[in-house]
């Protein structure tokens, strides 16, 4: 497991649900419907202080579990930059589903905003020529299907969520996972005794070569060498500003996932891999102070025109993450043209796991 949120209690939001003031995020974009509210606002529902970090911009609800959530994407981001200066950040469909889930746990369903996510598992499946930049703006729409709700009093205690990411009328990607919540006195009590590293300096080690990874700078880099092949240490910069927007006291899942897509990138011949889709589990938290070491290793795919990897976290000599990454072998039609059926691929969804 892993907490998608940022440690500490952000002030609670008043007002969600009702239309903001004239001028709000998202009035020249996709029409932000009910949950219309001020960038501030928006910002503390998705934990993301900075609004360049933010990409939702509203969201209508369709029925008590069903939503339609618009976003905006970036042409160009501090972090979550082009790939082989021509694609998207797939991440940035990672990002938008996490972002998506804690907006509608907070306004809709009555999760305080001072309680923590957990997610387990975390998954899409994307449409890789759909991802190239052009001139049109990034407006994404985001349906989401909540299901397996388990009521907590006035909030939930966890569900299951299914989204689709479509743009000018084509669907982007397919996703889902599965979140349990857990309140902040609760959080206190399990992770009380980390406490101390919130804050407190954490050695940053030195980097691979970012051009290694699929990086141009190295703040972003965030594995460290080791001495075994297609194998690292993870780098962690807590002073990184979209990775560490507010202070943690563990690794956060953003951090996992770039460390899987990096390692799937330095594992590859010729280092071109774009993580089309991506299949994750969250087993435990991962410490800030204490070594967690990154593998990876290409495994069969069932298509030869994907080159698959798998990704797996350690520390302390116990499974932490591991994260599956298929990407299009360069020059696969893939990359260019539609898939023969016209539309989608088959659904990526989180799967079971513990609780």
């Amino acid at each position: 497991m892993v907490q998608v949120t940022s440690y500490g209690t952000p002030p609670r939001a008043q007002g969600v649900g009702v239309p903001a003031p004239a001028g709000a995020p998202g009035a020249e974009g996709p029409a932000p419907g009910r949950g219309q509210v001020d960038g501030d606002l928006l910002g503390r529902l998705v934990h993301r202080p900075d609004p360049r970090d933010v990409f939702p911009v509203g969201w209508t609800p369709q029925t008590g579990t069903q939503f339609s959530v618009s976003a905006r994407w970036p042409r160009a981001h501090r972090f979550f930059t082009p790939v082989a200066g021509r694609y998207q950040d797939p991440l940035l469909i990672a990002e938008t589903m996490r972002q998506t889930t804690m907006l509608l746990g907070h306004a809709e369903f009555g999760v305080p905003v001072g309680d923590q996510f957990v997610m387990w598992e975390l998954a899409y499946v994307s449409e890789p020529h759909r991802l190239l930049l052009g001139d049109e703006p990034w407006d994404i729409t985001v349906d989401v299907a909540c299901s397996r709700i388990r009521r907590l009093r006035q909030s939930i205690g966890s569900m299951h969520v299914e989204l689709l990411l479509h743009r000018l009328g084509t669907v982007l990607a397919r996703g889902g996972g599965r979140i349990s919540c857990t309140s902040a006195k609760a959080y206190d009590k399990l992770r009380g005794g980390r406490r101390h590293v919130v804050g407190a300096p954490i050695p940053l080690l030195p980097a691979v070569d970012p051009a290694e990874v699929g990086r141009a700078d190295e703040r972003d880099v965030v594995l460290a060498p080791a001495a075994h092949r297609n194998a690292w240490r993870l780098r962690v910069d807590t002073e990184h500003p979209t990775l560490f927007a507010r202070p943690n006291d563990h690794v956060p899942g953003i951090l996992l996932l770039e460390a899987a897509r990096q390692a799937a990138v330095a594992a590859t011949p010729g280092h071109d891999f774009l993580p089309a889709s991506l299949r994750t589990d969250f087993l435990r938290y991962v410490e800030l102070d204490r070594p967690c070491w990154i593998e990876a290793r290409h495994v069969p795919a069932d298509d030869p025109a994907v080159s698959r990897v798998r990704v797996t976290a350690t520390q302390d000599d116990r499974p932490a993450f591991t994260c599956t990454l298929d990407s299009p072998v360069q020059g696969s039609r893939r990359l260019v043209a539609p898939p023969r059926d016209g539309h989608g691929t088959r659904q990526g969804r989180g799967r079971g796991g513990q609780s």
